[in-house]
């Protein structure tokens, strides 16, 4: 197969040399704010699950120079969400945060990139609020038991043989003091939750995250599926400190989201309409289809900074090429912009997905692949096709 099948716009590699590159999720800041520095993971594999002695290096990329800048290590990752690397909404210039595995403990650390000075928070986190001020921890043990390619290897869950605890679930975390305090547990959650199932659920909460101004957080509450039978996905949103939960959607099949704005988020659900990509209103069965003609499969979805624009892409066809996009809104336009080869016996939870990130800007966007035979991260300039 060949490695390119399509370019609308030729990307330039950010990563070269040696070693296997990537970012991580799609929905985590990976450019600082001056937009001179994008972050990275650094491995020497990419065709095996990590294991707990696996060490991947922390870094960033000078953009301009395409330069790999190494920062620290780490053995909490995986290859879907790295570390959960991000910066720090509140030195989005100087610091970042990430997870790592200390003394048989998960945890994070706020790292100053240019004095090399580190803040240890107690918790792993999950997610950071756009204010800087808290951050979402929740059980990447457990997580790696449910599904290994967003846990970590390394640490046994105290709970395991616990289908809903009351000492764990969904911690906020103080970004200052590193401390936190479980504001939601498993038990609370199967309590609110469980009405629409006839029969006891393992629960784990697997993806999270604030709103863009920190006020609610959204989550997919799933339970444990037997062999040959697909997880349910329920939708839950809370206020900050866990009160106030709102059930978008109960325990069925929904995937990918994103944050619009404070009150409204994109999500791949089974709604009014089928299974679709729709704009899903906050405390509210208020959902709207944004193109059935076009969002006919699932992806990774985000919507630039204008609001005039998503970003999403395709998981592997027959062939084994995935597809980038980016979907006009205004104009209820979809355009390709590349199609690349993705090895088809990566496809578990080693794959590379594209998982595809705006800059800060909004006219421009990175992507990982491996479609050159090792894992890269890639940069595409939008200006020209964001101006028509």
């Amino acid at each position: 197969m060949e490695p390119v099948k399509y370019e609308l716009i030729k990307p330039k590699r950010l990563t070269h040399g040696e070693g296997n590159y990537f970012f991580g999720y799609y929905d985590i800041p990976a450019w600082n704010k001056k937009g001179t520095h994008h972050l990275c993971h650094k491995v020497n594999f990419w065709k095996r699950m990590p294991t707990e002695n696996d060490v991947a290096e922390i870094g960033m990329i000078d953009v301009e120079k395409s330069e790999y800048i190494k920062l620290d290590e780490t053995t909490a990752w995986n290859f879907q969400q790295g570390a959960m690397l991000t910066w720090n909404p509140a030195a989005p210039d100087d610091e970042i945060i990430y997870n790592i595995r200390k003394d048989n403990k998960y945890m994070s650390v706020i790292l100053n990139i240019h004095t090399g000075q580190k803040r240890f928070l107690d918790y792993p986190l999950a997610n950071v609020d756009p204010t800087g001020k808290y951050g979402l921890s929740i059980n990447f043990s457990r997580l790696f038991n449910f599904r290994p390619g967003y846990g970590y290897a390394g640490i046994i869950d105290p709970f395991y043989t616990d289908n809903h605890p009351k000492d764990d679930g969904i911690y906020l975390v103080d970004l200052k003091t590193g401390k936190g305090k479980l504001i939601l547990s498993l038990e609370y959650l199967w309590e609110y939750s469980n009405k629409s199932l006839s029969e006891d659920k393992k629960i784990v909460v697997n993806h999270i995250n604030f709103n863009t101004n920190g006020t609610r957080f959204v989550f997919l509450l799933r339970y444990f599926n037997k062999p040959n039978e697909r997880w349910g996905t329920a939708v839950i949103t809370a206020n900050t400190d866990g009160t106030d939960l709102y059930t978008l959607y109960d325990y069925s099949v929904a995937s990918h989201y994103y944050w619009i704005n404070e009150k409204e988020l994109l999500i791949y659900a089974t709604h009014y309409d089928g299974l679709q990509l729709y704009i899903w209103e906050d405390k509210s069965n208020k959902a709207r289809v944004v193109d059935k003609e076009f969002f006919i499969n699932d992806g990774h979805c985000s919507i630039s900074p204008d609001k005039n624009y998503i970003l999403y892409d395709s998981y592997w066809d027959k062939d084994g090429y995935r597809n980038l996009y980016i979907y006009d809104i205004r104009n209820k336009k979809g355009i390709t912009l590349a199609t690349y080869y993705s090895y088809p016996e990566l496809e578990t939870d080693i794959r590379c997905d594209f998982h595809p990130r705006w800059n800060r800007e909004g006219n421009a966007i990175t992507f990982d692949s491996n479609h050159e035979g090792q894992r890269h991260i890639y940069f595409m300039d939008l200006k020209e096709i964001i101006s028509k």
